[in-house]
């Protein structure tokens, strides 16, 4: 983990010195002006100059979450006795609160936990399912035409997960009650909390695509969105207190309740009424029926590192796939952010993200042929398709049976060695805009992710659980716990997992430096819902940071290339020393959050 930019300290100690010398001189030589950046960025003294801080390092606990608030809450817990599942659930409450722009208890919950009883990963698909009264006609007679889903309104929203997959956790490794880890949420739920920076901003921005697509007819009712998520007919703003005091009372039956006073009692009754209400499908009996699933993750081996990721309906199969089509590649040398390195990690993301649009799905619908996906086989016959030259236009899925043989992520890590990797979503924002009667809460959207193909793996049909792009990671090496980590962001997700394993193993970045450096994302390879393939080469977005002469190189290499300021997600990572036991936490400068140890 020890980063090798000592080039980026010693412009750093040049630039320090030369601030010095002018303010003693009054003046800086021409041949010193070269070195000015003009962006009105501070300078770094030691690492790497584009990290927004240090990494966090602490020996008894360690959380990184999207919110500062949300990662104290969880090193409270800590620090009151509970272990990292403990504390997990409690930042997970705390945030859907905090950052209802991404997550909360309408989303659904993945999770990859390291238990050091048993020296293993556990997975948790908690992941909800559409209507069981609702078929693929009904459907279709609703959509009156329409190719696809709508992002607003009751038709996408499946039933949320969270809440089953938290007390999944809890029963499975967690220490104190779950009155407890629910208390903090509830606590600033009832009092209020100051809005941050980017959430206030968010914030605003679906303030007025709900309007729009309520205008519009999309989303039946908004009241109850006004009354629980704006103050005086605005949206907050940074640092204005904001309380909700439905969702405290929610909590506070869940806490006493358990998990069936969501799904089976009074807030099943009133979401029943609800949905009968505004004409959604949903009834109180898909609610009674959820069940979350424990799953055993998926690896391939990189460069002798284990990377894990959850196996479908999730898309994190993806990353893994692009892993290996890229081991066979010198990134190193092709130097980061070269017109080589994003020219590669382009045309690997468009060959993995082809088979997701093809293969990806609910598992207990189809049977997905994850090993051969995962071969290394199987990547070899894909990458001979790369072009070093060229970029692809349109490519096709591949035949691994020929082979056979807006969301939020947090990690939390304890002293006892017990690591959690979790994220949590409403889909596309803040989610479909409903709330129910006095919940304090918005559904998920994440249906629209169904196709309408009769015959595709990704398909509507009812009690099923829908294509999901969150997905929480890790790393082992020699099956050793090494890193929890993730990067949210919808199809951002593999991509960005992809560029955080290459920043650490093949550059030498620390953690927060992987995260800091600038990112690529490509857009446009034909989506899960299977509406249009790829025929044009998608898009490669990149960030500012990418040097101009690689953005030209790429561009006569024939990628579209777009300098823009994302979606690039949100990352944050914990690492665990193997030999000492230290704790290193990174979190992302592109959200509000912090990484916080003790």
């Amino acid at each position: 983990m020890k980063a090798k930019f000592m080039k980026s300290a010693r412009t750093g100690i040049a630039l320090l010195a030369l601030s010095m010398f002018a303010g003693m001189t009054g003046g800086v030589s021409v041949a010193d002006e070269e070195n000015l950046r003009g962006d009105n960025r501070g300078t770094r003294i030691f690492g790497a100059d584009w990290a927004g801080r240090s990494v966090v390092h602490a020996v008894n606990g360690m959380a990184a979450t999207s919110h500062p608030l949300s990662s104290m809450v969880a090193i409270d817990v800590l620090k009151a006795g509970g272990n990292a599942v403990d504390a997990a659930i409690a930042a997970n409450a705390a945030i859907g609160l905090m950052e209802p722009t991404g997550n909360g208890i309408g989303g659904d919950l993945f999770v990859i936990i390291w238990d050091p009883k048993t020296q293993k990963l556990y997975g948790l698909n908690g992941s909800g399912r559409s209507a069981k009264g609702q078929t693929l006609a009904d459907l279709k007679a609703r959509l009156d035409g329409a190719d696809g889903i709508p992002s607003w309104g009751s038709l996408p929203i499946t039933v949320p997960g969270t809440v089953d997959g938290w007390f999944e956790m809890h029963d499975k490794f967690g220490r104190q009650s779950m009155a407890d880890n629910l208390a903090p949420a509830i606590k600033y739920a009832r009092e209020g909390f100051p809005v941050t920076q980017v959430i206030a901003e968010y914030m605003e921005i679906y303030r007025a695509r709900y309007e729009k697509q309520h205008a519009a007819g999309v989303i039946e009712e908004i009241d109850n969105y006004r009354a629980t998520y704006l103050i005086d007919g605005k949206a907050p703003v940074e640092g204005q207190v904001f309380k909700n005091p439905d969702l405290a009372n929610t909590l506070e039956k869940i806490a006493k309740g358990g998990r069936d006073a969501f799904y089976k009692g009074e807030i099943a009754d009133t979401i029943d009424a609800y949905f009968k209400r505004i004409g959604g499908p949903l009834r109180k009996r898909d609610f009674a029926e959820h069940t979350s699933t424990w799953v055993e993750p998926v690896s391939v081996n990189y460069r002798g590192y284990d990377v894990w990721e959850l196996p479908p309906n999730g898309q994190g199969i993806a990353a893994l796939q692009m892993l290996n089509i890229l081991e066979a590649y010198d990134l190193k040398s092709m130097g980061h952010n070269s017109a080589d390195y994003l020219h590669v990690m382009t045309e690997a993301k468009k060959l993995a993200f082809e088979d997701r649009a093809r293969f990806y799905a609910d598992p207990d619908f189809v049977d997905i042929p994850v090993d051969g996906l995962l071969s290394k086989d199987y990547a070899a016959e894909r990458r001979k398709l790369i072009d070093m030259q060229k970029a692809a236009l349109e490519v096709d899925h591949g035949d691994p049976k020929l082979l056979q043989g807006d969301t939020i992520y947090m990690t939390v890590a304890d002293k006892d060695g017990m690591m959690v990797s979790l994220i949590q979503s409403n889909y596309r924002g803040m989610g479909s805009g409903l709330v129910a009667d006095g919940l304090g809460f918005i559904f998920q959207d994440r249906g629209a992710q169904f196709s309408l193909t009769e015959g595709h793996p990704n398909v509507y049909a009812p009690g099923k659980r829908p294509f999901h792009t969150i997905i929480p990671a890790f790393m082992t090496k020699d099956d050793v716990p090494l890193m929890s980590f993730g990067l949210m962001g919808g199809a951002m997700q593999p991509q960005g997992h992809v560029q955080m394993v290459v920043n650490i193993v093949d550059f030498g970045m620390n953690l927060q430096e992987a995260g800091d450096a600038a990112r690529f994302h490509h857009i446009g390879s034909t989506e899960p819902t299977w509406r249009g393939r790829m025929q044009d080469g998608g898009r490669l977005e990149l960030e500012s940071g990418v040097r101009a002469e690689v953005v030209e190189e790429l561009r006569r290499r024939g990628h579209t290339v777009k300098i823009t300021t994302g979606p690039f997600g949100g990352y944050q990572a914990i690492w665990r020393n193997p030999v000492s036991g230290v704790l290193s936490g990174a979190t992302e400068m592109r959200k509000d959050g912090a990484a916080i140890g003790y």
